[in-house]
């Protein structure tokens, strides 16, 4: 049995057909047949390419399999260039058929829908939508879609989809009845299927109707569990799969560790239906998510299940520094101190010395070659609005300083941690308590152990002069400050294989002194308890390898926060796109986006063409204002410029996790930055 949980059904569409003889068709009327001839999967939905020709006043219905490229076709069958000639002015071709208001050609794809974002759309119907770059007015827009509506089967109707927040814009001016149209947000709400991490694994179904179900049968759950729940919790352990069976967001954390392990996991509406009809709770499974649908398909247990190769190859830390290393404000550290704060704290040091001096590794990203282009310089100057023969290095480090900031703060590091627990023999003996259970493999004493471990760090007292220390340093570098933000920077997070997104603490609501020493006991107590603990043995790092520094911040008010990742988390061949959440201050901000307590915004935006699209409204009722999608815009050019800065190797491709807020007069606070591993 395969149950198929992810494709939209589309009745009576052949895709293995093989389309027009060569790979075209001109002129025709489109048909369901013809379009079940020519049509390829896109995000789970059959669609063919269309090309209008405006001079000769007819169109052309690609066969995607043998056309992937507008632009290709265009050049080598219309304009009769050879592909060397097309590459050699990839740029200067491009312009002509996506940007110039007096082009010959409208370029656009064709899907088919079977299920509208509401009770108002016929069933089934087609979106028309140009690419993301598409600088397409009113205008254009309007005579596209009149066009295609004169030449498609009457029997379907047509709406369009902006594929930009500027054809948005555009449209908004545009009657209705004149255009009818969607939104990419209405299409996304209405989706059965989204890919998360795409992957397969064979391992044993469990599903849960809600949380605490889930709860009273976690210490049961095991490494070949995949788990189908509503939405799945953070505190999960390390499993083989996830299915959400509602919506939910690639950045929270949750699916943010997915990702980092490299195990399929998706979002199915009504799964815990089709696993309850199908008898698959408790059965062994074939589970596999690919970009356009996921699949369950029932299997014998296997004899001898192979371990993951996670069980055999272990993370490996840097050798920590924990011995004469001071405290600082968070200004003074460079990346290179990871070994004696932590990689958040040293990062956040990084940015404020690149916000003071600039760097010179600003523009890696854009000077990768992107064959046929050797580069993507030019690009980057229209960004930045820099004139030609402009420094693009000196341009990109005053776009930075102008619009963005970093915290102040100061970095605890792991020193301090370290002469805490020194300072309590019943510290000590407890450690070692866990430390004995962790090596003879007796699981079954680790927790209460860990919990024993946190109760006794939050009880026990800092040393007097570590409280001076920490005192005098909070009041002169924040004085004045009536809010603190306490976070987390271990050494055991955002390393190659393992992130532990979500795995310590942080608290935001520290106003004195006593509660700053609590929240800093808490977020070392984090370090021992009985999830990080299991996740990090699990990944082979020792305990003993294992520090916790703490990063202090001015805690700053803003609107609006959130996450982003310089990366589409969807589609890793996307190099134009960033990833960008986001939840008003009143459902939490930052912090309800990466808990996945608030359904955020989610946004895609290009740093290479430029222009931004709403993914998803999540629990809004209505999307941002233009001026502050503006910002958003600026803050994902300034995650792409920071990506470069802090790229370890030449390919500049690893992409950051920054957490941010929008902050007075139009400029950004980021909050962290770290790498991430999806």
């Amino acid at each position: 049995m395969n149950t198929q949980l992810g494709t939209v059904p589309d009745p009576g569409t052949d895709t293995s057909a093989t389309g027009a003889p060569d790979g075209a068709v001109i002129g025709a009327r489109l048909t369901l047949p013809l379009f079940e001839r020519l049509c390829g999967m896109l995000g789970g939905h059959p669609y063919v390419k269309v090309v209008v020709d405006r001079q000769q006043h007819e169109w052309h219905l690609l066969d995607s399999a043998v056309h992937p490229f507008h632009v290709d076709y265009i050049a080598t069958r219309i304009a009769g260039l050879t592909m060397a000639e097309l590459d050699a002015d990839l740029d200067g071709f491009n312009h002509g058929v996506y940007h110039d208001p007096e082009r010959r050609f409208l370029l656009g794809v064709l899907s088919l829908h079977t299920g509208g974002p509401d009770a108002g759309h016929p069933q089934p119907f087609m979106v028309l939508e140009t690419t993301e770059a598409d600088t397409m007015g009113a205008d254009l827009l309007t005579e596209f879609h009149r066009f295609v509506r004169e030449h498609l089967d009457e029997s379907l109707a047509l709406l369009t989809k902006p594929a930009n927040h500027a054809q948005e814009h555009a449209l908004a001016a545009v009657p209705a009845t004149l255009v009818p149209r969607t939104t990419g947000d209405e299409l996304f709400a209405a989706r059965p299927f989204v890919p998360l991490t795409l992957g397969h694994a064979v391992g044993r179904l469990r599903a849960f109707a809600g949380p605490e179900e889930y709860r009273a049968a976690r210490s049961g759950l095991e490494w070949y569990d995949i788990l189908a729940m509503p939405v799945v919790p953070e505190d999960i352990p390390r499993l083989a799969g996830l299915i959400n069976d509602r919506p939910t967001t690639p950045l929270s954390h949750t699916n943010m560790l997915a990702a980092g392990w490299g195990i399929p996991n998706a979002v199915r509406h009504e799964v815990l239906d089709l696993i309850a009809a199908q008898g698959l709770d408790g059965c062994w499974v074939r589970y596999r998510v690919t970009a356009d649908a996921a699949t369950l398909e029932r299997v014998e247990e296997p004899a001898d299940l192979p371990r993951p190769g996670w069980h055999t190859q272990r993370i490996r830390i840097e050798a920590p520094r924990v011995e004469d290393v001071p405290i600082v404000p968070l200004s003074r550290l460079r990346a290179a101190d990871r070994r004696g704060y932590g990689t958040k704290a040293a990062n956040l040091g990084e940015l404020h010395h690149v916000l003071r001096h600039g760097s010179g590794r600003l523009t890696g990203y854009y000077a990768v070659p992107r064959p046929p282009r050797a580069d993507l310089l030019g690009h980057l100057a229209g960004r930045l609005g820099a004139p030609e023969g402009a420094d693009l290095v000196e341009a990109a480090g005053e776009f930075l300083a102008r619009h963005v900031s970093a915290p102040e703060g100061i970095a605890v590091p792991f020193a301090v941690q370290q002469r805490f627990l020194d300072s309590s023999r019943a510290l000590q003996q407890g450690i070692g308590k866990l430390k004995m259970a962790l090596e003879l493999g007796a699981m079954d004493a680790v927790d209460p152990v860990c919990v024993q471990l946190q109760q006794l760090v939050a009880a026990t007292p800092v040393p007097e002069d570590l409280v001076r220390a920490l005192d005098a340093h909070v009041v002169r570098h924040l004085a004045g400050a009536d809010r603190l933000a306490v976070r987390s920077s271990s050494n055991a997070e955002d390393l190659p294989g393992f992130s532990a997104a979500g795995v310590y603490e942080s608290h935001t609501k520290v106003t004195d002194l006593p509660g700053l020493l609590d929240a800093i006991r808490q977020v070392w107590a984090s370090l021992l308890s009985p999830r990080s603990v299991r996740l990090r043995h699990e990944a082979g790092i020792a305990l003993d390898d294992t520090f916790m520094g703490v990063i202090v911040q001015r805690y700053e008010p803003s609107p609006l926060g959130g996450v982003m990742v310089t990366c589409n988390p969807t589609n890793r061949a996307d190099f134009r796109n960033v990833y960008l959440n986001c939840a008003p201050a009143s459902a939490g901000s930052a912090e309800a986006v990466v808990d996945g307590t608030a359904l955020p915004l989610q946004y895609l935006y290009n740093t290479v063409e430029g222009g931004g699209r709403t993914v998803s409204l999540g629990a809004a009722e209505q999307d941002l204002d233009r001026a502050t999608r503006t910002q958003l815009g600026r803050l994902a050019l300034a995650g792409r410029l920071l990506q470069s800065h802090f790229a370890t190797d030449y390919t500049f491709a690893a992409p950051l996790d920054v957490e941010w807020l929008l902050g007075p007069g139009g400029r950004v606070h980021l909050l962290q930055l770290r790498p991430y591993n999806g």
